[in-house]
C-alpha cells in the first residue's frame, strides 16, 4: 500500500473519531436536577438584570430566545461559561462557584429549549470546550 493511501485512511479514521466525540446541547448535556438547581441560582444572582423571563433588562442581554442562540451558535459552551464565570453576577464579577455557574447554565439551555440528559453539565470550563452551541 502506498504511504499516501495509509494517510489518507488515517486521515479519515481521525475525521470520523473527531466527529463521533462531538456533542452539542441538543445531545442532552445537564440533568434536570440540575437546571432546577440552577433556576434557584438564577432567581437570586442573575433575575434582577436579565430579567424573570430571561429576557434581559436594560443594558443587560437576553439569555433565552433566538437572538441568544444564534449569538453563540458554534461556539463552545466553555466560552458562556468562562464569561460567566469572570463577569457575573454583575454586582459580584467571579463570586459564584464553578458548580453554581454550571447550574445556572444548565437552566439556562433548558429555558432555550434543550432537553435534558442524565447526567450533569460538568463544572470544568476544558470538557465544556468539547461541547459546541
Amino acid at each position: 500500500m502506498s504511504k499516501a493511501i495509509v494517510l489518507s485512511i488515517a486521515a479519515l479514521a481521525c475525521t470520523g473519531m473527531f466527529a463521533q466525540g462531538s456533542r452539542t446541547v441538543k445531545d442532552g448535556v445537564y440533568s434536570d436536577a440540575q437546571a432546577a438547581a440552577g433556576q434557584k441560582l438564577y432567581v437570586v444572582q442573575c433575575q434582577q438584570c436579565h430579567g424573570d423571563d430571561l429576557l434581559g433588562n436594560g443594558p443587560f442581554p437576553a439569555v433565552v430566545g433566538d437572538g441568544f442562540v444564534k449569538e453563540w451558535a458554534g461556539q463552545p459552551v466553555s466560552d458562556l461559561f468562562d464569561r460567566m464565570s469572570r463577569t457575573m453576577p454583575a454586582s459580584q464579577p467571579g463570586s459564584l462557584k464553578p458548580d453554581q455557574n454550571a447550574a445556572i447554565l444548565a437552566y439556562i439551555l433548558k429555558a432555550n429549549g434543550f432537553r435534558a440528559g442524565k447526567a450533569d453539565l460538568p463544572a470544568d470550563s476544558s470538557a465544556l470546550g468539547a461541547i459546541r452551541f
